[in-house]
């Protein structure tokens, strides 16, 4: 038994002897020994991975330097150019052909990803859904080339979430998502990074590398989903299918300059999604739509929430997207915030608030502050506690004989403590850093099967009374900071705890999207330099030194409805968008 083990952990080319007998007989140096050659199979697999890799980026230069070979009049720069509604609409109508959209994307995605390190698959079978899109009825997305999230399955790829344990197991079929999107006539075409096991809002790992913002590669595109940010930012994309689980859209959203919606959790299909901690449902994960603009975002949302959706995955409540809520143009109750109390927002975050709310009352809207209620109970008794009910253990395993990329050391540094020392560090740093205190002994878990059931009570009795203040108001949205702008490299790995604007409504399961409005300026650098934080705590100190030398990045708000309401979400990010884009067009004139 123990031999077959051993051969179970090798290759047999790698079985020696001497390890065998060594292990038999507990001999320290054998472990060793197999930890080493563990050690060098997976190296090898990270070595057999890039090669594939590169060689699809060799395929995707051959399509797209035969298609311009046989193709020499087609231009590039008007095709990208489009908005996704003005593209949809010539590829409908015949004025612009799948081919030529499909290929001049094909060379701009490599061409980004060899800047920035987005993309980590070509899907060739895209060139064969060319031929197969023309043979049925025209969908709201017919000849769109899509890119999709590392985490949501492409048949015949892994969902590998940046490790190696999953490069050999391939997924056997397409998620509910692809399934619908081609079936409105969207070509997938690449798949994009992530971090390292998501739950992360940076974007690399040991598989594929780092993801850098397309604006400055000294800054974070954000993650989890920040492959696709980058690449759609970076114009390497037009529309995209991102994962949100604390913040996993909206970050790498706000940190490339693009819009993203976070859905109701179950609006939309998880089928194929997968999530590093199978089972939790404290926090909810749900995919959702990335686009340049609100319309991209919409233009999705009408075509995913279809019959084929609600026919392929019966758990999806059939809502189909509701025109006449997204259509009124009745004055809108919005709530609004600028600090949450719990990390203090940076100059530009506090700004585009302020600036988004007063054109929001100049458009004839009604502004009423809002304070999220009980936001230290939020974050650490339901978000953190919540997500790691189980003290960690789920998502700690997932590393279990993996490299551990460097946007995760901190992280999982922290995770990896034992339970009583971080009991006796949340103990000595109560009095002198309450924050992280609170956090260690959070990370610890519930405990029990009691004390889940217990935190699911809490965090539906937190609901209702976020809610009920919400009623209160008779607010119909509600807006705050998104977290922007992008983090320099190195942070964002250290500051998931700085996710608190994103999260609290994930653990909601409300709405929210994120629009950009602005951009950092140099008095908001000015500004930064008296950034203390609430806490002054070395968080505090981090963020500071994140966000810093970001002039000129983007800077966005966060918009949010109550559930099920993506319409109503999608209309309020519109104006604000629309309001936005007015004023940044006077400013020009």
């Amino acid at each position: 038994m123990a031999l077959d083990k051993v051969k179970g952990l090798c290759t047999d080319a790698e079985i020696d002897i001497r390890i065998i007998s060594g292990l038999l007989c507990g001999s320290a140096t054998a472990i060793l020994m197999l930890k080493w050659v563990n050690q060098r199979r997976v190296q090898k697999k990270l070595e057999e991975a890039k090669k594939k890799r590169e060689l699809g980026f060799q395929c995707m230069e051959k399509a797209a330097k035969q298609f311009k070979q046989q193709n020499p009049g087609v231009k590039a720069a008007p095709v990208l150019s489009l908005p996704l509604v003005e593209l949809a609409a010539k590829l409908r109508d015949g004025s612009l052909s799948p081919e030529s959209v499909l290929y001049i994307y094909t060379e701009k995605a490599l061409e980004v990803t060899r800047e920035i390190n987005c993309v980590i698959n070509y899907l060739p079978e895209c060139e064969e859904q060319l031929h197969e899109v023309k043979k049925r009825e025209k969908g709201l997305l017919y000849g769109i080339p899509v890119s999709i999230k590392e985490d949501v399955a492409c048949k015949g790829y892994p969902n590998t979430l940046g490790l190696v344990k999953f490069l050999d197991h391939p997924e056997r079929e397409d998620s509910v998502i692809v399934k619908v999107l081609k079936k409105q006539g969207a070509i997938p075409f690449v798949r994009t990074n992530t971090s390292q096991a998501i739950l992360n809002i940076d974007c690399g790992n040991t598989l594929f590398g780092q993801t850098l913002n397309p604006f400055n590669h000294q800054k974070s595109s954000g993650g989890s989903s920040g492959g696709e940010a980058a690449l759609i930012g970076g114009g390497g994309s037009i529309l995209g299918i991102g994962t949100d689980v604390a913040a996993s859209i909206r970050v790498p959203c706000g940190f490339c300059g693009i819009c993203g919606i976070k859905p109701t959790g179950y609006r939309l299909s998880v089928k194929g999604a997968t999530t590093p901690v199978a089972g939790m449902n404290s926090v909810i994960s749900v995919p959702g739509p990335m686009a340049r603009d609100v319309d991209g975002l919409v233009l999705c949302m009408r075509a995913l929430l279809c019959d084929e959706l609600f026919h392929l995955d019966p758990s999806v409540p059939p809502l189909p997207f509701n025109e006449e809520i997204y259509s009124s143009s009745r004055p809108l109750r919005i709530g609004y915030y600028d600090d949450d109390g719990y990390f203090m927002p940076s100059p530009s975050m506090r700004r585009a608030v302020q600036e988004t709310r007063k054109l929001l009352q100049e458009a004839g809207h009604t502004l009423l502050p809002f304070t999220p209620p009980r936001i230290d109970f939020l974050v650490d008794e339901l978000f953190t506690k919540g997500l790691f009910a189980d003290g960690t253990s789920t998502l700690v395993e997932k590393f279990d004989g993996e490299f551990v990329d460097s946007t995760w050391t901190n992280q999982i540094r922290c995770y990896r403590l034992p339970n009583l020392l971080k009991r006796i560090l949340a103990f000595i740093l109560t009095p002198v850093f309450p924050r992280i205190s609170r956090h260690l002994h959070a990370l610890l878990g519930v405990g029990s099967v009691k004390n889940l059931w217990k935190n699911n009570v809490d965090r539906m009795a937190y609901r209702d009374e976020f809610i009920a203040e919400w009623r209160k108001l008779k607010l119909d949205v509600v807006l705050c900071p998104a977290l922007v702008p992008a983090f320099n490299l190195g942070y964002a790995g250290k500051l998931f705890v700085a996710t608190t604007y994103t999260h609290l409504y994930n653990v909601l399961n409300f709405p929210a999207g994120v629009v950009p409005v602005s951009t950092v300026t140099q008095a908001d650098e000015e500004e930064l330099k008296l950034y203390k934080g609430h806490y002054g705590d070395p968080w505090d100190k981090r963020m500071k030194e994140a966000v810093e030398g970001a002039v000129g990045l983007p800077v966005a708000v966060q918009c949010v409805a109550l559930p099920w309401q993506e319409e109503l979400c999608l209309r309020f990010m519109k104006e604000v968008e629309r309001l936005s884009l007015e004023k940044r067009g006077r400013r020009k004139i």
